[in-house]
């Protein structure tokens, strides 16, 4: 016997599905045009001006507001990303993918910082999924490969990779948040220097632990 075949889906609910998703990507680029305008705490009524239409608009897209920043929170994580997956494949050496990771986050929220404090200032409900605390886990993964990769090559063990590699991240993420509340009260390529030099002093003992510091 033949198994049954599933029927192919309207072509009006396909049409539908892609209006759906375009649409919703056009008013979260509002959301992050309207924080840009308005500061970090822009308002509904704010984000639906900008997009050209109505809160219950937004609405039919949105269950709710935290819905919409979750969207604004996944697309900002996604550049990001980007960005520092860029920043850390410039570079085979240990030491330069650090300082270009740690200089390409604190260049990403000073070129937005308005939106940085958007999408770090929301509280969402408990049960909620937070975009940037999974990009703070995924980036602290993508280090500790990286630093893995750095131990294999001195015959080290690799267990300690991955916490060390979340360590840094998240030693940087709480510098950054300083920075930015403190009105930026030092140069970014300093900051980034200081927090490179910081994490290497660390890192730089267990994955290159027999080439002197003036050399690495």
């Amino acid at each position: 016997m033949n198994a049954p075949t599933t029927p192919p889906r309207d072509r009006r609910s396909t049409r539908w599905d892609e209006h759906r998703r375009i649409r919703r990507e056009q008013l979260v680029q509002a959301t992050l045009t309207a924080v840009g305008k308005h500061g970090a705490g822009v308002g509904m009524d704010e984000i639906a001006a900008e997009a050209g239409t109505s809160k219950t608009v937004v609405y039919r897209h949105f269950a709710d507001r935290n819905e919409l920043y979750v969207a604004v929170c996944t697309r900002v994580a996604e550049q990001l990303t980007r960005k520092l997956r860029e920043a850390v494949g410039s570079s085979d050496h240990p030491r330069e993918m650090v300082a270009a990771a740690v200089d390409t986050y604190l260049h990403f929220l000073e070129a937005d910082p308005e939106v940085y404090r958007f999408v770090v200032s929301h509280q969402l409900p408990t049960d909620g999924d937070d975009p940037l605390t999974s990009l703070s886990d995924l980036v602290g993964d993508q280090l500790g490969e990286m630093v893995a990769a750095a131990l294999r090559r001195a015959g080290q063990d690799t267990a300690a990779a991955v916490p060390w590699g979340h360590s840094v991240i998240g030693g940087v993420r709480a510098a950054a948040d300083w920075w930015l509340r403190a009105d930026r009260p030092m140069p970014r390529t300093q900051l980034a220097a200081s927090l490179t030099d910081l994490a290497w002093a660390g890192l730089g003992g267990v994955v290159t632990p027999h080439t002197p510091l003036e050399d690495r």
